[in-house]
């Protein structure tokens, strides 16, 4: 039986999983959500996920969700190419870079991109500025780490990329809006302010069957 993704067009946790299974070759078959029709709350769609958020994986009779933990199961179900590390020094590096990106990234993210993208909560400016900081400063350290390599962990793409480049994707696409502009920040041009950021964000596009995981509705 073929794999059926359920994913929404921006979501970067789904992208993960999406570039996931393109780097692994994989065939699925696209389960497109609408979030403005409800259709990630259908009782059908709760069925196989009871907290209504994408991505979820159908693989068969399993069904799992959650971006990493679907992740882990395509590395063991599915081994090649390994996403997760050659040794146990990469997979720890690798695991190093999953944490904190959920812990400072995602979580700072999460503060100015949903004000930005919705227009709620943007008198919260302390917490914004903040945030900002934040993602300033874990964008510095990606920087500096990738002045030396070509990937996050190791000679060839990993999970530690695939996860984290969507949410780079995600917050370069709030600033890039006419909401962003008040709060000065500071985390475009990528190509000006971070130039190896930039160059690791062209070598990831330029993998093969891309262009199927970038998000449809930013096309337009």
């Amino acid at each position: 039986m073929a794999i059926e993704l359920y994913w929404g067009s921006g979501s970067p946790f789904a992208w993960r999983v999406m570039l996931t299974l393109a780097v692994k070759g994989l065939d699925y078959e696209s389960k497109l959500l609408e979030f403005s029709k409800g259709e990630n709350k259908s009782p059908e769609y709760l069925k196989l996920n009871p907290r209504g958020k994408v991505p979820t994986l159908k693989d068969g009779d399993f069904v799992n969700y959650e971006s990493l933990a679907i992740m882990s199961y395509l590395e063991r179900k599915y081994p090649e190419p390994p996403l997760f590390g050659n040794s146990p020094e990469e997979t720890g590096l690798i695991w190093r870079f999953l944490t904190e990106c959920e812990s400072y990234l995602v979580s700072a993210g999460d503060k100015i991109v949903r004000p930005i993208f919705f227009g709620k909560g943007l008198d919260k400016l302390d917490e914004i500025q903040q945030a900002a900081q934040t993602i300033r400063q874990e964008l510095k350290t990606l920087e500096e780490h990738l002045a030396h390599a070509t990937w996050l962990v190791g000679a060839q793409v990993s999970a530690a990329d695939i996860a984290v480049f969507p949410m780079i994707q995600l917050i370069l696409r709030a600033a890039s809006k006419e909401a962003a502009q008040p709060f000065n920040l500071q985390w475009f041009p990528l190509a000006s302010l971070y130039p190896n950021l930039a160059r690791w964000v062209e070598r990831i596009e330029a993998l093969p069957n891309y262009q199927r995981t970038y998000p449809p509705h930013w096309r337009a």
